[in-house]
């Protein structure tokens, strides 16, 4: 119950100044939605140059990021940590954290919350709506409990993977440089992992698991027998916990080793 008031309280926060500023927020939502476009756009201009891609058809790749932008955007929204070590390290905001009975990485979380993100899961779904009905796949009463088992699994995917990262900035004075390198290798992720070498294919799919936030999980909706791909959709849960299970872990001895903006 704790949690649940506190989630309510800054949230209420955030709509109060977002009122204040509301020009702000639908530039940002506007921005990101541009964003998004762009990528879309790359998609289908690759196929116009091929019918498929690494065996999969158009509508299957464009279905691929339609969920990939699901748990990115339910992601973004709530552990919107970019600006963490300058913020909580250099400006010493951590000690304020840590002097509150909440766990610090709840509160870091919702103090940096960011709704807008909340527009590219919507515009996901649409886009998984559409492909699907191009493909003339019928929904199955099973596939929804389960499709909301996976984007919710690829979240924590998500959340244990930049959790661990942000957690170097409790170890070193700049920290922040790996984080737009793994951003940029995410985005592998919204593609069929075999059109990739064997290298980078074990790579994002057991070492860096961002396969597991898109093509894989989304696989299973699509039945796509490639490199046997969909029978892995079923382990994201598994993966998404102990990715998560390993994140708060390097965040929780990383607070421990946190001596205050002094030190």
């Amino acid at each position: 119950m704790l949690y649940m008031s506190l989630f309510w309280e800054y949230l209420k926060n955030y709509a109060k100044t977002r009122l204040t500023y509301r020009a702000d927020f639908w530039i940002e939502v506007l921005s990101d939605l541009m964003f998004q476009g762009l990528n879309l756009i790359f998609i289908l201009i690759v196929f116009r140059q091929t019918p498929t891609l690494g065996g999969w058809s158009e509508a299957e790749v464009v279905f691929v990021y339609g969920f990939f932008m699901v748990p990115y955007g339910i992601f973004s929204t709530f552990f919107n940590l970019w600006n963490f070590a300058e913020r909580y390290i250099a400006k010493g905001e951590m000690d304020r954290v840590l002097t509150r009975p909440a766990h610090s990485l709840f509160q870091v979380t919702l103090e940096n919350m960011d709704p807008p993100s909340l527009i590219g899961s919507l515009i996901g779904f649409i886009i998984m709506a559409i492909s699907y009905s191009q493909l003339g796949l019928t929904i199955q009463w099973l596939d929804i409990p389960v499709m909301l088992l996976l984007i919710f699994s690829a979240v924590i995917i998500y959340a244990g993977m930049y959790t661990a990262l942000t957690a170097i900035s409790f170890y070193s004075d700049a920290p922040t440089g790996i984080l737009p390198l793994m951003y940029n290798i995410q985005s592998y992720g919204r593609y069929p992992v075999n059109i990739y070498n064997k290298i980078i294919r074990f790579v994002l799919t057991w070492l860096l698991p961002f396969a597991f936030v898109g093509v894989i999980p989304a696989s299973y909706f699509l039945e796509h027998k490639s490199d046997n791909i969909a029978s892995l959709a079923l382990y994201t849960p598994l993966v998404g916990l102990i990715v998560f299970v390993l994140g708060l872990s390097v965040w929780n001895r990383g607070v421990k080793r946190y001596r205050g903006a002094g030190s």
